[in-house]
């Protein structure tokens, strides 16, 4: 039997532990890492993939592209595909930083929660530079939402905003916030409120949005405490809190990982097959 191999192309120096783990529970017989994988020797990897089997037996062999940076995540998969030719080719997947599963599980159960439609509600995403916080914006973006992403320098947050902008073809807003009350001033208003943000950092305390008329969800990707948005329990999946709804990261982490491990599967059930925001997205909404 042809065994099911993933080659994990990662943008830091060492591969991520967590993605070669859910990678194993999704499927994959053998998975080898690459460090620092950049487009310009990223070439090489792949020739290796797609030259060395052929017929049915090239869907056992997939790549995933990882590591904690996203804009350098989409510059290796993108130079990925452009080597691709023909049927020489292999499926592939996207998941800097997790952003990609993430934020999909994220947005999906909160679009759900909301009854599936956000089109023209107004989403706020504190600390939204970041790869969750930009995968999240860009897919709010893409359900209709009018998306603000928040950062603590206004430069960072417009080129975030742009970048987002650039990739997906949608329109976000970038606010500058350095303070609780900066922040408490941008979520004003809002109806979908996500904090993307370090481990460690409340970026909106419980009275600011128990007390935010507009609001009517808001979702924390943080697990570890203190939570990014207090008030919250990390377990709160849709759970109602002084009125308005509250999905937690442990909430959201099992369709995380669930939508990790199927993907997995399913980059060995074909060789031509791409899985970024898009994709990811579309699966995390029927899963959800």
């Amino acid at each position: 039997m042809t065994k099911k191999l993933l080659f994990q192309f990662d943008t830091d120096p060492t591969p991520s532990v967590f993605d070669v783990v859910v990678g194993y529970d999704g499927g994959a017989d053998h998975i080898t890492g690459y460090g620092n994988v950049t487009p310009e020797n990223v070439g090489a990897y792949v020739d290796g993939t797609i030259y060395t089997r052929g017929g049915k037996e090239k869907q056992s062999t997939a790549i995933f592209v990882g590591g904690g940076d996203m804009a350098a995540g989409e510059a290796v998969y993108d130079a990925v595909q452009k080597r691709f030719f023909g049927p020489f080719r292999v499926s592939t997947m996207l998941d800097s930083n997790g952003s990609n599963t993430t934020a999909a599980a994220g947005v999906a159960l909160a679009v759900k929660a909301l009854g599936g439609d956000v089109k023209g509600k107004k989403a706020v995403i504190l600390a939204g530079t970041g790869p969750v916080g930009m995968r999240s914006a860009a897919m709010l973006a893409i359900e209709g939402a009018s998306v603000t992403i928040v950062g603590r320098a206004l430069d960072k947050a417009q080129k975030a905003a742009a970048n987002i902008e650039k990739r997906f073809n949608v329109k976000i807003d970038a606010v500058e916030a350095k303070s609780a009350e900066d922040r408490a001033k941008a979520v004003a208003g809002s109806n979908l409120v996500f904090s993307a943000g370090a481990i460690g950092l409340e970026l909106l305390a419980e009275d600011v949005w128990k007390s935010e008329s507009s609001i009517e969800i808001v979702v924390d990707y943080n697990a570890q405490p203190p939570l990014g948005i207090g008030g919250i329990d990390a377990m709160d999946k849709a759970k109602e809190r002084h009125g308005k709804l509250a999905l937690g990261a442990l909430g959201l982490g099992g369709l995380k990982l669930k939508l990790h491990r199927t993907l997995i599967g399913k980059l060995f059930e074909a060789a031509d097959q791409s899985f970024d925001a898009h994709e990811i997205y579309a699966l995390a909404k029927e899963m959800a």
